[in-house]
């Protein structure tokens, strides 16, 4: 998307242009996308922007975009929760793999009912 456009453009040491055509009426979502280009040469807040705009898509499954659905967390504002959150899961499944002692059994059942069985599947594959 955005970045990857940025990343085509003006690699190497001759100078490059980039030139946009577009057919009026853009989307407010392409609106948005051609003035962070426009604005900035800055590959990380291009990056940021596109991920904003078409979403980071599935933790825990196949679609690269899309708006997942967090009912307590966004990755970009609650980032270092979740990277807690992950720290937190990689030390329980240290000490227990298959989640089957009486605190994992506990953990078991809120993935289930967070209707995160795809997480399971994941576990019990190794």
């Amino acid at each position: 998307q955005l970045h990857q456009l940025r990343g085509r453009v003006g690699r190497g040491n001759v100078q490059s242009l980039c030139v946009l055509v577009y057919d009026p009426p853009l989307t407010n979502t392409a609106s948005t996308r051609l003035k962070v280009l426009r604005d900035t040469n800055d590959g990380f807040r291009i990056a940021e922007e596109d991920l904003r705009l078409r979403g980071s898509g599935e933790v825990l499954g196949i679609k690269q975009s899309g708006f997942p659905e967090f009912y307590f967390a966004d990755l970009t504002t609650h980032q270092n929760l979740l990277e807690n959150a992950n720290n937190d899961a990689q030390k329980i499944l240290k000490i227990d793999p298959g989640l089957t002692s009486k605190r994992g059994s506990a953990l078991r059942h809120l993935l289930y009912l967070f209707e995160k069985d795809t997480a399971i599947k994941y576990l019990q594959s190794g």
